[in-house]
């Protein structure tokens, strides 16, 4: 892959955490969204590109409650920032498209031009949505296609001129330049147009997560930054060549999609420190807790909990990949690992990471780390957790990003009025 790049690292990193929002559920004096503000207002004072909120659509997954709508977390963010984009994580599994074009496109409005929709396709959250079972991955990212084809429609039902500057203070309509989609699939029947005005964007920046083959071509076809849980340089330089040569067969531009990575850090001041802190955060692993944590990391439904810690987990007792119905994913990152020869108690380290990328050093090292992705190609776009810790934030602040601007990877500023124009895509 080139060594040539003209795009900066652009930078992410999360809000709406589930530790702030329960302790501020019970304050009545303190809203859900407050620690987020801080989060927002200190990201955007660092330039972050970013805010990406997740989703979870049950009770308990994971061992969390779950989390608030994100589209109405990031509209509250939208009010106290003026420059961070603002990416939300909604389900075009359990969502009509019509209605996810209005959310996304006021939210495009209200924000002036910062909204993203990171799309996924959900592994959880049936239950709650009329359905005894997950569709197959199959259906749900059949159904994701038709919505974004329908969303991208809707988006483009305004043509340009249609709304025109009156003199007065106001506009005027030009109501046949406003189409209808008439579409009708096999999902869904949406006649159109889009009843909000063209958006600042035109179209919210579209993120993608998912990495088994329904997941990368959906990414390929649609989405302008994917999303991946690519814990080595071998992964990542795979799965960039394997997605972006699918988006090549489909006519979509040079470099597309953008790769994203989070990134799982332990900073530390000095090597004697960071070897500290690694072996702590090891000998703090609950393991029966592991054991559960690694199950689901398989899709659930393989029981670990008689496995002696330091042998590898039996071939015959890992899932195929194809035969299971959710995070197929991450269920063939972990099955690797496993037939890798790795231990139990290994696999469990490994979890807690989830499979995402993790590094543990100084600000230097880890510098290192990020510049090795991106020189070889394979990291656009980074996400760097824990701003809501002040020793965390500290080394990202003060350490690792005034690192990374020194080298040139990290840019020093936005670049322009809309999320789209400071990720440097080409335009629509």
């Amino acid at each position: 892959m080139s060594s040539v790049r003209r795009r900066t690292l652009k930078t992410v990193t999360g809000v709406s955490g589930a530790v702030s929002v329960y302790a501020a559920a019970i304050d009545p004096h303190r809203s859900t969204v407050a620690s987020s503000i801080e989060i927002a207002k200190i990201a955007e004072a660092n330039k972050f590109d970013a805010l990406f909120a997740a989703d979870l659509l049950s009770f308990g997954a994971q061992g969390a409650i779950g989390a608030q709508e994100p589209l109405i977390f990031l509209s509250a963010l939208s009010s106290v920032t003026s420059h961070v984009g603002l990416i939300a994580t909604v389900s075009s599994t359990f969502h009509h498209p019509y209605n996810l074009a209005r959310l996304f496109g006021t939210l495009d409005h209200v924000s002036n031009g910062r909204a993203a929709w990171n799309i996924v396709t959900s592994s959880v959250g049936e239950e709650n949505y009329g359905d005894e079972d997950l569709p197959s991955p199959e259906q749900r990212y059949a159904r994701a296609t038709e919505a974004l084809e329908v969303i991208n429609a809707l988006y483009d039902s305004w043509d340009s001129g249609s709304l025109t500057p009156d003199g007065h203070g106001g506009a005027d309509l030009d109501a046949d330049r406003v189409r209808p989609i008439d579409h009708a699939g096999q999902y869904f029947t949406v006649k159109g147009p889009l009843n909000i005005p063209p958006l600042p964007q035109r179209r919210p920046v579209q993120f993608q997560a998912g990495q088994s083959a329904g997941g990368i071509e959906l990414g390929a076809r649609f989405a302008e930054v994917v999303f991946t849980s690519l814990s080595t340089l071998e992964d990542a330089v795979t799965y960039t060549k394997t997605v972006r040569a699918r988006a090549t067969e489909l006519g979509r531009s040079e470099g597309l999609p953008l790769i994203m990575s989070s990134f799982h850090a332990t900073y530390g001041a000095s090597e004697e420190e960071v070897r500290r802190l690694v072996r702590a955060e090891v000998e703090a692993i609950d393991l029966d807790a592991g054991r559960i944590r690694l199950a689901d990391m398989f899709g659930g439904g393989l029981e670990l909990s008689e496995l002696p810690l330091d042998k590898p987990i039996p071939q015959h007792l890992l899932p195929e990949v194809a035969s299971v119905n959710r995070r197929r994913g991450r269920v063939e990152i972990f099955t690797k690992l496993a037939a890798s020869g790795r231990t139990l108690r290994e696999l469990i380290i490994a979890s807690k990471d989830t499979g995402h990328w993790a590094a543990a050093g100084t600000p230097e090292q880890l510098a290192d780390a990020i510049e090795e992705r991106y020189r070889a190609g394979v990291l656009d776009v980074i996400s760097l957790g824990g701003l809501a810790d002040p020793r965390t934030r500290d080394f990202v602040t003060n350490g690792l990003l005034p690192e990374l601007r020194r080298r040139g990877i990290v840019g020093t500023d936005y670049l322009g009025g809309t999320f789209r124009e400071n990720l440097e895509l080409p335009p629509l």
